[in-house]
């Protein structure tokens, strides 16, 4: 525990591998942890599904961790999933744009996510915030940018008069090693847990159990979690989990 622990921490757990990871950092640092989950109406909305489970087998984890896990939270966000004709929120296949971004790009989503994440974290008590944004495999997403979150941390501080701290723990790294973070907090156990529990599909698959998890296999959320996972057992079988 980090002298970072002074005050209470939210957590962004959409129920993928990204935010159970920084679930399992934050409970690692803060001595109370709230977790806040968003129903957009996203195609892959069977990540939602995926929270209570992971929120007991983390606790189950460490009795640490059990005893700074706090309340979970849920909000409808109805009319983001209205506004956004992309092919998270639509049946729809998934593509490039012409723009150069992917059509999974839902537009002003991470700008609503942590703005409500601070109106609750206000009303609860908690200081920091912690997000799975990541610039390092962010498919161009430009709400995933370092630049955009501290320009947003200066906006919600302004407009709400707090000293909030917005955490993005994997900003700066890959899927490689975002599985070897996951390894680090909670050894062999968390890797399995976010390879069976967590759900990361774009299409809301599933599927078939492969290595690093379920899903279709073939869209670009998959083939990057596959891609993060070749490159952490490739360091050597030692790091790959021992099943059980």
């Amino acid at each position: 525990m980090t002298d970072t622990a002074n005050d209470g921490a939210l957590v962004l757990l959409s129920g993928g591998q990204d935010s159970t990871t920084c679930l399992a950092w934050a409970l690692d640092r803060f001595p109370r942890v709230e977790t806040l989950g968003f129903d957009y109406g996203q195609r892959h909305r069977v990540e939602l599904d995926r929270r209570p489970a992971l929120r007991r087998g983390l606790a189950a984890l460490n009795p640490a961790w059990a005893a700074r896990l706090g309340e979970d939270h849920s909000l409808a966000l109805d009319a983001l999933g209205a506004l956004s004709d992309t092919a998270l929120t639509r049946d729809t296949e998934i593509a490039m744009r012409e723009d150069g971004l992917p059509n999974t790009f839902v537009p002003g989503r991470n700008l609503l996510f942590l703005t409500f994440a601070a109106a609750l974290a206000y009303r609860r008590g908690l200081r920091h915030l912690v997000g799975g944004m990541c610039e390092t495999d962010f498919s161009g997403y430009p709400d995933c940018r370092d630049d955009t979150i501290k320009a947003l941390q200066v906006a919600l501080n302004l407009g709400m008069d707090r000293r909030f701290v917005l955490h993005t723990p994997l900003m700066w790294i890959d899927k490689a090693e975002t599985w070897r973070l996951a390894r680090r907090l909670g050894g062999d156990p968390l890797v399995r847990l976010v390879v069976e529990e967590t759900h990361t599909c774009y299409r809301g698959e599933r599927g078939a159990m492969h290595p690093w998890g379920h899903g279709c296999g073939t869209c670009p959320a998959c083939e990057l979690r596959a891609a993060g996972w070749r490159g952490f057992v490739a360091e050597g079988v030692e790091e790959a989990p021992r099943g059980g």
